[in-house]
């Protein structure tokens, strides 16, 4: 099955990253903010393409489903998308990132409750969780807007680059939306 394209309010979409937008993961990479609350980025435009070809291999295998956020006309502007898929268990994790031209228009929330209505609906899964630092409320935002309940703290659950952070855990299950 191919990985579907998922249209957005104002003309985006979401659709399959191209080796073409090699040079969008390493912009990525080198902004501040996407570095700060993401560990996988890229550096070279080699490791680039290999992450993408990854993203494909894994949606194949069925682990993962990862789309780009793009602009009219293709331009890729961010990441969103599906980690952790447990078809067995109805469950996945959200990941996403948004490049710095692209911040602040609600974009990625728009782009999660997307891609949450296609993990419940088409793809079939029960649970959907969104985990972020606690120092970082941009994300705590996202979630809300998304529709995602806050279900509490998860203590030192993940380590950043400046070490580890409480993360909080928001999830969204079958029939809330």
């Amino acid at each position: 099955m191919a990985q579907p394209i998922l249209g957005l309010p104002g003309g985006l979409e979401l659709r399959p990253w191209r080796i073409a937008d090699a040079d969008v993961l390493v912009t990525a990479g080198q902004d501040p903010g996407i570095r700060q609350w993401n560990r996988l980025f890229v550096e070279t435009r080699d490791d680039a393409r290999r992450r993408i070809e990854r993203m494909h291999e894994r949606w194949r295998a069925e682990l993962s489903a990862i789309w780009a956020i793009a602009r009219p006309g293709g331009e890729a502007v961010g990441l969103i998308g599906w980690g952790d898929i447990d078809l067995g268990a109805g469950s996945a994790e959200v990941v996403y990132w948004i490049l710095p031209s692209a911040r602040g228009g609600g974009v990625v929330a728009e782009a999660t409750q997307r891609v949450s209505g296609w993990a419940l609906n088409d793809l079939g899964l029960h649970r959907l969780r969104l985990c972020h630092s606690v120092a970082n409320p941009a994300s705590c935002r996202v979630a809300e807007k998304a529709g995602y309940s806050l279900e509490g703290t998860m203590r030192s659950a993940l380590l950043h680059a400046d070490g580890w952070h409480d993360e909080h855990l928001h999830a969204l299950v079958q029939g809330d939306i």
